[in-house]
């Protein structure tokens, strides 16, 4: 009955977490492709083939089911892979829909047209890949109209993140958001749009202040799978065991996850 989750690097962890609170009892199977991370750099043909490769590894894994816990994936990739390659009997999610249903306020697979809404300037926040994708914007106009959106490409962002270095990491959010609020000065909600990103969300709040209401992802995606299940429990995979595999060093990459979540992972090569 496992599910499984896969990243480019660490930040998926955030949304595993947030999985394991809300479905305890519920096999997880993680994959980091931290050999070939990040994505946020890379071209939308090889996150395609990256991405595919590792959810093909989760279903050796016995998860019929994947999440895609990493927004570059899911912007650059996810699409042409339901559309085109997944096949009948699994199925790969992203994590952008649960947002966009928060940020609208829609209900969980609410399909009815899209409609006005009473956010009407929203800043996003992602890697370039995700940026560049506007994959964000794409799957809000299925829901809703006459939202403007502005988005900042937070390069190197996440390279900060995953090597520990906090002070970087803080600077260049507030870098980020100066930038965007030079474009877009009173924003009145922010998307995290990076799975790496809840762990400077109170640093992204304070540069945005107050008034912005800022949307992570992690409890979202959780609360959405949840109901996935409960409506889809055929899905479920013949996976009973949780793991952590990774593509690069499984002792580097623990190392770097214990500096991340501030615990002990053990990762085993994938």
């Amino acid at each position: 009955m496992a599910v499984g989750i896969f990243d480019s690097g660490l930040g998926g962890l955030t949304v595993r977490d947030a999985i394991a609170r809300r479905l305890p009892d519920l096999p997880l199977v993680y994959l980091g492709d931290n050999a070939h991370a990040p994505y946020g750099v890379r071209d939308a043909e090889d996150i395609f083939t990256l991405t595919c490769a590792g959810v093909e590894r989760l279903w050796d894994e016995g998860c019929d089911l994947v999440i895609l816990a990493c927004n570059t994936a899911s912007a650059a990739a996810l699409r042409r892979m339901q559309e085109n390659w997944v096949p009948d009997n699994k199925r790969v999610l992203g994590v952008f829909v649960p947002l966009i249903e928060a940020l609208t306020e829609r209900q969980w697979g609410d399909n009815s047209p899209p409609r006005e809404v009473d956010v009407k300037h929203v800043a996003l926040f992602a890697t370039p890949a995700t940026v560049a994708s506007r994959a964000f914007q794409r799957e809000l106009a299925f829901r809703a109209i006459g939202v403007d959106v502005e988005a900042q490409p937070c390069g190197g962002l996440v390279d900060a993140i995953e090597g520990g270095d906090r002070l970087l990491a803080e600077a260049l959010v507030r870098s980020h958001v100066e930038a965007l609020l030079r474009r877009m000065p009173r924003p009145e909600a922010a998307i995290l749009g990076c799975t790496h990103y809840p762990l400077l969300e109170e640093v992204f709040q304070d540069a945005l202040g107050p008034d912005v209401r800022v949307f992570s992802q992690a409890s979202l995606v959780a609360e959405s799978l949840a109901d996935y299940l409960q409506r889809r429990p055929e899905m479920l995979g013949p996976g009973t065991d949780s793991a952590f595999l990774t593509t690069a060093a499984p002792d580097q990459v623990s190392r770097m996850a214990a500096g991340f979540l501030h615990r002990v992972i053990a990762f085993r090569a994938a």
